[in-house]
């Protein structure tokens, strides 16, 4: 048995049967198909293991970042899935390519990026998304997938459904801009983190500098405190539905989607409901983030769920609204 604690940033103890690393395509299809249960696990930033894996865990480490194509200000790039997100972002940084910035910090890799559809103050990975390269785990065939097939959705993929742990992906194309004029400013506190620094003409470096110093003031960090980020999805609901809300809670904080949706925040509706900053032995709610759930050392994964669900029904209780998580739960 081999412990997991390692693998996962809630730091939870786990163990699996087995526990391979693979750098290339070649080692990916040298142990495909297996008779065992496969968990292809890239930095275990995004679950929860409530239970041991009575099978193999793969841990994908398969690296490298390539200009494939130019045309203009576009700009291809292909990247291995077992490179770290964030060092990515600032490798786009560095060489004035736009369009993850706003990605900037958010822990994990590549390869996960697409399956979770990640997406931070206004900015999500569909947006740059162009193909991912993916092996199918039970035969070994090596698949294409183009961005329509991937059918994303709001921290949502065919990857977490019907096509849910049965595929590894090797490597993620995304287009982004060269030396962009433009940048999303709009949502959380970036416009006013720049304000406050009296920088009126942006550069792309300002604007990651801007996100990454606005989550290290509000999340912790996986490598000090146990957690995976934002635990649940922010929940979407009709105006109807809001402007029904809205008389009960004048106060209840919004972003318009579209014409007849809205989201809000998951954060605000934890905090109202008196959850942040609250401990249950060493699994607690962030006393920052009221989104984070977080593991204060030796908390077992069964006790953050149980947490998350005694959540889950406070806010249902308190406003009519089931949250979802957004991290895998094993």
């Amino acid at each position: 048995m081999i412990s997991l604690r390692p693998y996962n940033s809630f730091g939870v103890e786990c163990y699996a049967d087995k526990l391979l690393i693979v750098h290339n395509l070649n080692d990916l299809l040298t142990l495909l198909p297996s008779a065992m249960p496969i968990l292809i696990l890239g930095e275990g930033s995004n679950i929860l293991f409530t239970k041991n894996w009575a099978g193999l865990v793969i841990l994908n480490r398969i690296k490298g970042i390539e200009i494939i194509k130019e045309s203009g200000d576009e700009v291809w790039v292909k990247v291995g899935a077992g490179e770290n997100w964030h060092e990515f972002t600032q490798w786009a940084v560095d060489n004035n390519l736009g369009g993850v910035e706003n990605l900037s910090l958010i822990y994990g890799t590549v390869g996960a990026a697409p399956i979770q559809n990640i997406g931070a103050y206004g900015v999500e990975l569909e947006t740059v998304f162009e193909r991912l390269e993916t092996v199918i785990l039970a035969t070994g065939e090596v698949k294409t997938y183009e961005k329509a097939a991937c059918r994303f959705g709001y921290r949502e993929s065919v990857f977490k459904h019907e096509l849910k742990n049965q595929h590894c992906i090797v490597s993620v194309t995304l287009k982004l801009q060269r030396n962009p004029k433009k940048f999303n400013t709009d949502y959380g506190d970036i416009a006013l983190f720049l304000q406050n620094k009296g920088i009126k003409t942006p550069t792309l470096r300002d604007i990651s500098q801007a996100v990454i110093a606005i989550r290290t003031q509000k999340l912790p960090n996986p490598s000090e405190m146990g957690n995976a980020g934002s635990f649940f999805k922010n929940p979407v609901l009709s105006k109807r539905q809001y402007n029904e809300l809205l008389q009960q809670f004048p106060y209840m904080p919004s972003f318009a989607l579209n014409e007849t949706q809205v989201k809000i925040p998951a954060a605000w509706l934890i905090q109202q409901s008196g959850w942040r900053g609250r401990r249950v032995d060493d699994a607690g709610v962030a006393e920052k983030h009221a989104l984070v759930l977080v593991n204060y050392g030796q908390a077992t994964g069964m006790e953050i769920k149980h947490l998350a669900l005694d959540i889950l029904q406070s806010v249902k209780q308190k406003f009519g609204i089931m949250l979802t998580p957004e991290v895998n739960i094993f």
